[in-house]
């Protein structure tokens, strides 16, 4: 494992060392993401990665504009019965999927369906759905058991597991495939002849996108207008050499600008760092509650205590507290669910020695601890170093296994016992905008095998959720949220690790980019 001094070492050599071509065309945007887009499938990944590449291939029914409001995007308009158990989606005229298809609605309800069955908020969606059918092409028919008025909402999610629309037959492979195809009917098609794995991922300016004739683009709302005819995703090796080649003008954007090297790009008069996303990332450490040593609740307890956030923070997000918050629960801070209930079992004194006592009270007997860490991002492998060494401190035996980020995606699939390519815990992030509800808060689900990967099990973390949807105002909804935290921080279906913000970092002749995630249209060259 490299150290943060070793690692900053490498990086400033990366950027004086040789580099290869320069960027060519005006009308091609050369992108590096945070890592390698190791599952193309947007249902079936949860990865920051996935989602990003998603938004340029497929759209959604409604966009979540820059209030988080939920817009009209690919549907026309709608209509909602008197007794809100009715709604009738109208899809706009002219939709096309990218191999020249017209979209109709029984795309889109194989989508919603293949979606909801994964989805924390889809799967709150169908369970309130009593029929989901479509009257004619244009027509997508919800059919209520109970009042949800977060419908749009969900269907204009723009966090992981967005619920992108693809075409019946693509869709109807179900939850538990990945797709067998990528075609959309958003700005942009993915080309696949053109992908090489761990190097480059590209797409093309589709012909028959039609932005919506109205409004203005706010995050993943209004018309969605494409200026570049191509825009290539290059996959650098390290930090250092991305840094470089955005400084040569090789690339125009990084998605992530290595907090170390931001005073060397802010030096750069032809490069603009900012903060695009002001709720940033929320870092967590996940555990499989399916095997042993994680499955006793006595012991994720303990761990609990051990960890201290601003170590996590300071690993990852750098030493300037301007770039990180402690002390953080559950809940994306500054947002209106969040809160201090609870908070001290994260805000105390850390004790290591007490951690050690309490793990072996609970009946630790020095069982492997498979930690799978992401050996190309990293944020995550700066976190994943922390935890394996507090956890070797409180005397765990921690088996450290380090891999590119696509094969741990893989890995924590599986259910297996460590000892049979199992595992026991990792690190990941999620962004800020994930965390500021129960709805779509997937890390805080607690519905066993239906859970996101580790499993957690917890009736009561369920219960309250559900009463959340159907809270009577706002005071309520924060009191329910205040009852989650508590629940979660007694049976720990995670660790949180604080919140932290990650520069982004693009060459200046790069022109109105929205705030938020990375997004590819409306950014134009001058």
């Amino acid at each position: 494992m490299l150290s943060r001094r070793e690692f900053v070492a490498g990086a400033v050599a990366a950027v004086a060392a040789p580099r290869l071509s320069k960027a060519q065309s005006k009308n091609v945007l050369r992108f590096v993401p945070r890592t390698d887009l190791g599952v193309l499938d947007p249902i079936w990944s949860s990865a920051i990665v996935t989602r990003n590449h998603a938004f340029l291939v497929y759209d959604t029914l409604f966009g979540l504009d820059a209030s988080f409001k939920p817009q009209p995007q690919m549907v026309q308009g709608y209509t909602v019965s008197d007794d809100h158990l009715t709604w009738r989606l109208v899809l706009r005229d002219g939709l096309k999927w990218h191999d020249g298809e017209p979209v109709l609605a029984r795309d889109c309800e194989s989508s919603i369906r293949r979606w909801g069955a994964r989805d924390a908020y889809g799967q709150a969606l169908l369970a309130a759905t009593n029929e989901l059918s479509c009257p004619d092409d244009k027509t997508i028919l919800f059919q209520l058991k109970t009042p949800f008025p977060f419908l749009p909402n969900a269907l204009g999610k723009s966090a992981m597991l967005m619920p992108a629309m693809m075409p019946k037959r693509i869709a109807d492979v179900g939850p538990g495939k990945q797709a067998s195809e990528i075609i959309g009917s958003g700005p942009f098609r993915f080309i696949a002849s053109e992908r090489v794995p761990g190097s480059k991922i590209v797409y093309e300016r589709f012909a028959g996108y039609m932005p919506r004739g109205s409004g203005e683009p706010s995050r993943v709302a209004g018309p969605k207008m494409a200026h570049f005819d191509r825009v290539e995703w290059v996959i650098m090796p390290d930090p250092g050499t991305a840094v470089a080649a955005l400084q040569a003008g090789e690339v125009d954007w990084l998605d992530i600008a290595p907090v170390d090297l931001v005073p060397v790009l802010k030096g750069n008069p032809d490069v603009k760092v900012g903060v695009p996303d002001p709720n940033g990332m929320m870092p967590i450490f996940r555990m499989n509650h399916l095997q042993a040593p994680f499955n006793n609740q006595k012991i994720r307890q303990a761990l609990l205590k051990a960890f201290d956030q601003k170590e996590f923070l300071i690993a990852s997000a750098g030493e300037d507290p301007a770039m990180w918050r402690d002390h953080v629960g559950f809940f994306c801070p500054k947002t209106p669910l969040a809160s201090d209930a609870g908070l001290e079992f994260l805000t105390g004194p850390r004790d290591l020695n007490a951690a050690k006592n309490e793990i072996i009270a609970a009946g630790y007997k020095g069982e492997p601890v498979v930690l799978i860490v992401a050996s190309d991002f990293p944020a995550l492998r700066a976190l994943a170093d922390v935890a394996a060494e507090t956890m070797k401190k409180i005397g765990m035996n921690v088996d450290y296994r380090s891999m590119d980020w696509g094969t741990v995606q893989q890995v924590r699939n599986k259910k297996d016992p460590a000892d049979q390519g199992g595992w026991s815990c990792f690190c990941t992030n999620w962004e800020g905008t994930d965390m500021v509800d129960p709805a779509g808060h997937l890390s805080l689900r607690g519905n066993g095998l239906q859970s996101w990967y580790g499993w957690p099990t917890d009736d009561k973390l369920e219960t309250l959720r559900a009463s959340w949807f159907s809270a009577k105002d706002t005071a309520e909804e924060k009191k329910i949220a205040e009852d989650m935290q508590r629940e979660a921080l007694i049976s720990v279906p995670y660790i949180p690790l604080g919140q932290y913000f990650q520069p982004t970092a693009y060459r200046t002749d790069l022109r109105d980019m929205l705030p938020g995630f990375a997004m590819f249209w409306n950014v134009r060259r001058a």
